[in-house]
């Protein structure tokens, strides 16, 4: 029985121009590519790519010892710290297969491998060409789109695999969409500021006649007056123009400047949000407004032990599982080496390095190798404090009792 009987059918989408379409408000949402090239973002993915492709990443073996070496000879080795395809450096690889997950949330490389098994090489796909999808095994298969126009489907063991947050363990999230809001925002206020750009900055206004003007769209109608004013002092190009107003016409400007509205200081806020979402200290990524000479040097090493460090852990644990074996990991493991990024200035490591000298934990060779200069003769030694020493080793009162 009518109305009863009729039921009522909603679809669910997330297509935001839809939503706009049908009323809906309006949601900060962004393009990752757009919000990508959004200056500080793009900044930011800058600082955190190449600062951790720029310092050393290598294969080390385990020593009986329980300390580490270089495993110079292991042909991952090569691979990270040299050459890792025919046409890109160890370099240019790792930035970007970070680069790929601070935008995208995923970052992919084809692996290359010899008769053994072992690594020889890496091949970073672009992440919005790869598929993945979950096998009933539990294993992932990727699905990667040429440039030809054919497809190649990959194993999970032929891909290594950098995701960001992840919700199912199948696919990281990109920050840009986990944080759109704010992204859409500064997207929204740099269009704002663009747009007041290509009008030279002039004010919005309303020109005032003391008749009222014809209706229709002939000529001396109002929207006849108001095309051809847009056409001769709109843009960017038409800031010196002369304006002439006869009949009686006045030109009034609508007094909102962008301080009246405090958008500078919005845009400023925003940046700092983007800022947030990376987790990059603002005097880094260019915002100088509140930085010092001390604040600076602090923000440096937050950036190492907030930032760098989580994303290093995060790759090494990824190369770990897909560039070595369960037999290999027993002996070797990936580590990035920071301790060049939080290296202080000539005097504060040269007081470091007298400490440790006169602790006897350094000897000479070790603390010139740290500052990239040559062994000496005899700088294998260790120096121990006179007041330093095992406990009764230079008793000598067994000596003054016989001497009694």
């Amino acid at each position: 029985m009518w109305p009863f009987s009729k039921q009522e059918k909603r679809i669910a989408t997330s297509d935001p121009f839809l939503g706009e379409f049908l009323g809906a408000r309006w949601q900060g949402r962004a393009d990752i590519e757009k919000a990508s090239g959004h200056a500080v973002a793009h900044r930011c993915i800058s600082v955190i790519a190449e600062n951790l492709a720029s310092v050393p990443l290598k294969v080390y073996r385990k020593t009986a010892d329980g300390g580490r070496e270089a495993a110079t000879d292991h042909p991952l080795y090569a691979v990270l710290h040299d050459q890792a395809s025919a046409t890109l450096t160890a370099f240019e690889a790792r930035e970007w297969l970070l680069a790929s997950a601070l935008t995208y949330g995923n970052g992919y490389a084809k692996i290359e491998r010899n008769g053994r098994g072992q690594v020889t090489g890496l091949s970073p796909l672009v992440a919005g060409s790869v598929t993945v999808e979950k096998l009933t095994t539990g294993r992932l298969r990727y699905k990667y789109a040429k440039s030809d126009g054919g497809t190649e489907t990959l194993l999970q063991d032929d891909v290594l695999h950098v995701r960001y947050r992840t919700k199912d363990g199948i696919l990281g999230m990109s920050p840009i969409q986990i944080a759109s809001a704010a992204f859409g925002l500064a997207l929204a206020q740099q269009d704002q500021a663009g747009a007041a750009a290509e009008n030279a900055f002039r004010p919005a206004g309303a020109l005032v006649f003391p008749d009222k003007l014809a209706a229709g769209t002939g000529p001396g109608s109002k929207e006849n007056v108001i095309t051809k004013f847009k056409e001769r002092f709109l843009g960017q190009l038409k800031a010196n123009e002369v304006m002439v107003l006869d009949g009686g016409a006045k030109f009034e400007t609508f007094q909102f400047s962008s301080k009246d509205s405090e958008f500078l200081e919005s845009r400023k806020l925003s940046n700092l949000d983007i800022c947030r979402v990376y987790g990059v200290p603002p005097s880094v990524a260019g915002i100088t407004d509140d930085a010092t000479y001390s604040n600076i040097g602090e923000e440096s090493r937050a950036l190492v032990m907030r930032c760098l460090a989580p994303w290093a852990k995060r790759v090494e644990m990824a190369m770990t599982i897909q560039l070595l074996s369960p037999d290999a990991r027993k002996t070797l493991f990936i580590e990035h080496d920071l301790a060049g990024l939080m290296r202080g200035d000539l005097v504060s490591r040269y007081n470091a390095y007298r400490v440790g000298r006169e602790g006897g934990w350094l000897s000479a060779n070790e603390i010139r190798a740290f500052e990239n200069m040559s062994k000496i003769a005899d700088g294998d030694s260790y120096v121990q404090p006179l007041n330093m020493g095992i406990v009764g080793a230079n008793d000598n009162r067994a000596k003054v009792e016989d001497q009694v």
